[in-house]
């Protein structure tokens, strides 16, 4: 993979098929959500997909203001290689996981990414969603992108919300970020991947390498 060439994750995996055609595309991650959520998997069914997954392709498990311990105890249950929190997590609670921490940003404007600033030192990248009253994450809607640009001075920033096939190219032509994350973009229905919408949402991004 060229280096110039953002890393990809689809998130909200809930079926092994699903889970193995995105492998089959190349993604370098897939994302496991915890949190109430219409694409909420429990531990049991995540481990037993994240151990179909090959070699060098990391599991992500999302989590929302999740007591500390259960955040531990499924990471090690499932395999996890990386811990992905949505909530109000503190620094102090991010650095003490024990596992690869990438805490997700909720972007209104540019005082959303003031935050970082205090996180910076303690995980090892954001993710950027669009700023949504009530929701915690997977709204399907853009920000302005221009923000995620000037974020990137925090560290690595994986993009997401409202990511689609459609609007990928744009989005990594305007913010040359480290990873793009999609979930909805790529699916049929809540939990349900769409086979076309992912190679097609891939081979974009891909190609601009």
């Amino acid at each position: 993979m060229a280096d110039n060439c953002p890393r990809i994750k689809i998130c909200g995996i809930t079926r092994k098929i699903d889970a193995q055609f995105a492998v089959s595309l190349g993604v370098d991650a897939l994302g496991f959500i915890f949190a109430p959520s219409p694409r909420q998997i429990s531990a049991t069914k995540a481990r037993d997909i994240i151990r179909s997954i090959p070699p060098f392709v990391a599991a992500v498990g999302v989590f929302v203001d999740e007591d500390l311990e259960t955040v531990r105890e499924v990471a090690c249950y499932c395999g996890l290689d990386w811990v992905q929190l949505h909530g109000r997590e503190t620094p102090g609670y991010c650095s003490s996981v024990g596992f690869k921490v990438l805490k997700a940003i909720r972007v209104m404007d540019k005082q959303s990414i003031s935050a970082m600033a205090k996180y910076k030192e303690v995980v090892n990248g954001f993710v950027l969603d669009t700023y949504v009253k009530g929701m915690s994450g997977g709204t399907g809607r853009i920000f302005d992108w221009k923000i995620a640009g000037e974020a990137k001075r925090f560290g690595p920033i994986i993009l997401s919300g409202g990511l689609t096939p459609e609007n990928v190219e744009t989005a990594i032509f305007k913010v040359k970020p480290y990873g793009v994350d999609v979930s909805s973009g790529v699916e049929s229905s809540p939990g349900i991947k769409d086979d076309k919408k992912m190679r097609l949402f891939v081979e974009r991004v891909r190609n601009l390498a």
